[in-house]
C-alpha cells in the first residue's frame, strides 16, 4: 500500500502530514490546537483539516464558531457527524430539527440534504463514506 501525505500550503506551510498508510494515528487534541492557532480561525466562522483520506473514506476534523452554518450539505454516500465538543442543530429534508451534542454522533444517508448550525463553539469529526456502484459502503 502506498503511503499518502498532503502537501504544505500557504496557509499551512508546516502542514505536511500523513493521510493514508497501513496505520494512521490521529492526535485530535493536537489538531484542535493547530486549527485554533491558525489565522483562518480568526478570519472565518470555521476551520478544518483532513485527518484521514483513502478511497471510499474521508475524515475531516472541523471547528466552528457559534452560529456557523453549512447549508445544503449533500454527500454521495454516508455522512457520520461526531460531536467532540459543543452542540449542533441538523435539519434534513426528511426529519425535524435534530440536536447533536458532545459525545453523540449522527449518521445520515446520502439522499438527504442537510443544514448544520452550531449552537455554540463546536468541534466535530466528519466521516464521509462513499457508496460503491452497488449502493454499498466500502
Amino acid at each position: 500500500m502506498p503511503v499518502k501525505t498532503n502537501n504544505a500550503t500557504i496557509n499551512r506551510p508546516d502542514g505536511k502530514r500523513l493521510l493514508d498508510a497501513p496505520a494512521v494515528l490521529v492526535n485530535i487534541e493536537e489538531h484542535i490546537k493547530q486549527l485554533k492557532d491558525e489565522s483562518a480561525w480568526g478570519k472565518s466562522d470555521r476551520n478544518a483539516i483532513t485527518v484521514f483520506k483513502t478511497p471510499g473514506l474521508t475524515m475531516v476534523l472541523s471547528i466552528f464558531h457559534k452560529g456557523a452554518e453549512i447549508k445544503d450539505l449533500q454527500m454521495d454516500g454516508l455522512l457520520i457527524l461526531q460531536v467532540i465538543e459543543g452542540k449542533i442543530s441538523v435539519q434534513t429534508n426528511r426529519e425535524e430539527n435534530l440536536s447533536v451534542k458532545k459525545n453523540q454522533l449522527l449518521a445520515l444517508h446520502h439522499n438527504d440534504e442537510q443544514t448544520l448550525i452550531t449552537e455554540e463553539e463546536t468541534i466535530i469529526l466528519l466521516s464521509a463514506i462513499k457508496q460503491t456502484e452497488e449502493g454499498k459502503g466500502i
